[in-house]
């Protein structure tokens, strides 16, 4: 392969900024704007200038060499896709208002791609005909769209984002187990090479369906995930995925159910504090209505309700909080003063195992400035289901071992699944097996965010001068600075050249007019690797080796320079 040219920094179409952003509120963005990396096209939507799109290239290099070691084809597949398939799997109203959705002028529906499960089901139906066709994993680098409310975070959080997925399929769940643990393998061998600092994690699956799921995240202070991490054992896990075991108690000797006098106690703060007790004691019921009908969420007094979890329990049914209006149309429930007594069949009751049978609590009285005490899950209220719902918290005990759980932000970086045979029963993928008969195809679904790794180390690896890149995925190895006039400039390109000969990719700043401050400013802010600086003692064919990363600085000779820089 021939080696690449010496980018000029004269010639770079890119233009370094002095200020943040002001929409930008996390570190990635605001330095990935600010060293001319990318550049914003709409809300949600990036353009990547040429220093970005190499970072990303990298990104995508690695991730193709490590799929393609483990025997899987690339593909690229249609980001405009039909409608049907997604009909056929539920998708196209599971996704809701994320989904982007068009027609053609012929009024054919279609979408834009938020993930390909249903399309690389077909690809196989329609080239796969025998077990000896199996097994197959198959990959793509193709972009995503979904539509976010709120785009934010730069490229964190965008509505268009490269992404690889990929899709296994085989004849049987022993395949599938295979597949899976190579790709979690590679993903390992993957985000080791970026120079990420990664969690593997349980997770829910969500609207991909299927039974094992697991992130792997990138613990950042811009992480929009919250993970649990054990400090005895190994257990980690995304807090929606963490459920608490549901232990019945012996509710007898507990004194029948009363009603006492509170008024103007609505909020549990105000309860606890008149009667003089915990908020623990107490049983908060969060009204919310599910395809508009009203459901009961009861959680201790003491914890916050986590929306996610509700939400996932009952999609792809669309949940929302109750309004004045939909108090006023039901005189039964009364606000700040709701208990699950009495509700019956009126409103559905969910509630955390922490509810469990035979607990007791003090709750809504369902009569305006009434509370009762003494109320017993399963003697006084029945539970039509249990789902643990609460936000989980810093110190709640570790499913395995019961030790205090340790609490951080991070970023998803990649998301592996156990499919199983949903997406194959929809689309009816089967092969003859070996006896003639038809086998239904088990799937799994692989996906690594290419564009969301570039702010994820950009995030872990920044400091307060700017971005600070690993080597495998920095736009260059080596970023020379002419720190001068016409001596320093021609040293600056003679050594750039000569770098760029035995092999490097080189960025040289020789861009005239422009002070040495603002170059070595600059230099620090794009973050490459190594800064060689051709100043002071240029006449001397003496040049400065800086280390991005540790400051560390050396003064070498010309020749010196490059077998370091080459060894």
């Amino acid at each position: 392969m021939a080696n690449a040219p010496v980018q000029r920094m004269s010639q770079l179409m890119a233009k370094t900024l002095r200020d943040d952003p002001a929409d930008a509120e996390v570190l990635s963005h605001k330095l990935l704007v600010r060293a001319g990396y990318v550049r914003r096209t709409a809300a949600g939507i990036w353009s990547w200038l040429p220093l970005g799109k190499r970072v990303l290239a990298n990104v995508e290099r690695i991730v193709r060499e490590e799929m393609d070691a483990i025997g899987a084809q690339e593909v690229l597949l249609p980001a405009l896709l039909p409608r049907e398939p997604y009909d056929a799997t539920g998708r196209w109203d599971e996704y809701g208002q994320e989904l982007f959705r068009l027609k053609d002028r012929k009024g054919g529906d279609y979408l834009l791609g938020p993930t390909h499960e249903e399309i690389f089901t077909l690809l196989v139906k329609d080239q796969a005909s025998s077990y000896k066709d199996m097994p197959v994993i198959l990959y793509q680098i193709q972009h995503k769209y979904r539509d976010e409310a709120r785009p934010r975070a730069g490229i964190l959080r965008g509505r268009e984002f490269l992404m690889k997925d990929s899709y296994s399929f085989d004849l049987d769940d022993e395949g599938l187990d295979r597949s899976y643990a190579l790709h979690r393998q590679a993903y390992q061998r993957v985000f080791a090479r970026l120079g990420l600092d990664y969690r593997i994690c349980a997770a829910t699956a969500g609207a991909m369906g299927g039974s094992k799921s697991e992130e792997f995240l990138a613990p950042a202070g811009a992480g929009e995930d919250t993970f649990a991490d054990c400090p005895n054992c190994d257990f980690a896990a995304n807090t929606e995925a963490i459920s608490y075991e549901l232990k019945p108690v012996d509710a007898e000797g507990v004194p029948a159910l009363e009603d006492i006098p509170t008024p103007d106690t609505p909020t549990i703060e105000t309860l606890a504090a008149s009667l003089g007790v915990p908020a623990s004691a107490t049983l908060k019921n969060l009204l919310v209505k599910v395809d508009g009908e009203i459901v009961a969420v009861g959680v201790p007094g003491d914890r916050e309700v986590d929306m996610g979890k509700v939400e996932a329990h009952f999609a792809p049914a669309v949940v929302e909080m109750v309004t004045e209006a939909d108090f006023a149309g039901r005189p039964d429930l009364v606000r700040g003063y709701v208990g699950p007594q009495g509700l019956g069949e009126k409103v559905k009751y969910l509630a955390d195992p922490r509810v469990a049978p035979g607990t007791s609590w003090i709750t809504g009285a369902n009569k305006e400035g009434m509370h009762a005490k003494n109320v017993v899950a399963g003697r006084d209220f029945e539970v039509g289901a249990y789902v643990d719902v609460v936000v989980v918290q810093e110190g709640d005990p570790c499913p395995n071992c019961g030790t205090g759980l340790k609490l951080d932000r991070a970023i998803e970086i990649g998301h592996i699944f156990q499919l199983g045979r949903k997406y194959a029963d929809a689309l009816k993928l089967d092969v003859l097996g070996q006896n003639g008969k038809p086998v239904r195809v088990t799937m799994g679904s692989y996906g690594i965010g290419v564009s969301r790794a570039v702010a994820a180390l950009a995030e872990q690896t920044a400091d307060d001068k700017g971005l600070c890149w690993p080597a495998e995925v920095a736009p260059a190895d080596v970023h020379v600075v002419a720190a001068g006039k016409a001596l320093q400039t021609e040293l600056a390109l003679d050594v750039s050249e000569k770098l760029s000969a035995a092999g490097l990719r080189v960025l040289c700043d020789d861009r005239a007019g422009v002070s040495p401050g603002v170059k070595f400013t600059d230099s620090e802010l794009i973050g490459v690797p190594q800064i060689l600086v051709a100043g002071r003692r240029a006449a001397e064919g003496v040049v400065e080796l800086k280390d991005r990363r540790t400051g560390e600085r050396e003064e070498l000779t010309v020749d010196e320079a490059i077998a370091r820089l080459t060894a």
